[in-house]
């Protein structure tokens, strides 16, 4: 058995995609797939804020797509919002603050339709909760797990909206970020009585360390419920990626 590290990479079937959104943009992705399977869930990613660094390989939705499809069943699509950088590639357009990115998050979704992938979830981080909570709704997912939301963008009306709406809503909150807190996040989301604010000690904003990240990848997948929690530490070598 080898141990499951920051770098363990393991198999899945990995595709570059392309999305197209409706105001003319190509955005760069990767679909990630399990290796000898069909998914049970989908995770559609939404990266931290692309002007302070944040983009499709931030390092825990660039984890969730090397581990989740294998150990969960999850099918893991990330993609560069428009204007967006990473080694995969830029994406057409300019930053557009979290508005226009609605195009963005459709593009993701008609992709998701037209492959025929199964119980979408939005899975966002940062900037990219903000994304998911001001036009999630639009579109038919299962819910929205929220990593780090900073709820600087998305007003009182767009928070509101998730009261009697059916998707899931669950905020992973560190208990050091830098922007909102627990005490700040529950208070906020009172408007939303349904949602699951879960406060995970010593985090900080980043989820740096391989103890949060773990923690992250269980929450996920206890959420869409598509494999046990805890999560396997340790993996043959057949499941290691090529």
């Amino acid at each position: 058995m080898k141990e499951i590290r920051s770098g363990t990479v393991l198999r899945a079937r990995r595709e570059n995609i392309e999305l197209h959104t409706e105001d003319g943009l190509a955005l760069v992705g990767e679909l990630a797939l399990p290796a000898d399977r069909e998914p049970r869930a989908t995770l559609v990613t939404l990266h931290p804020l692309p002007t302070a660094g944040g983009y499709m390989d931030s390092h825990v939705l660039r984890k969730a797509s090397w581990r989740l499809p294998e150990l969960a069943d999850l099918a893991v699509l990330r993609f560069n919002t428009r204007g967006t950088s990473s080694p995969r590639g830029t994406s057409d357009g300019v930053f557009g603050d979290g508005e226009a990115e609605r195009y963005d998050l459709a593009a993701a979704m008609r992709f998701v339709r037209e492959r025929g992938l199964p119980n979408p979830w939005l899975l966002g981080w940062s900037f990219g909760t903000e994304v998911a909570l001001k036009h999630g709704l639009a579109h038919p997912i299962r819910g929205a797990i929220l990593l780090s939301p900073p709820l600087r963008r998305t007003n009182d009306a767009e928070l509101a909206a998730w009261r009697d709406a059916s998707p899931e809503l669950i905020a992973l909150v560190p208990e050091h970020d830098d922007f909102l807190q627990p005490p700040e996040v529950r208070e906020r989301f009172a408007a939303v009585p349904r949602a699951r604010v879960i406060a995970v000690d010593e985090a900080k904003h980043l989820w740096v360390g391989e103890k949060h990240v773990r923690r992250v990848l269980d929450e996920i997948v206890y959420a869409v419920g598509t494999a046990e929690t805890s999560l396997p530490t340790a993996v043959s070598e057949d499941q290691l990626s090529g």
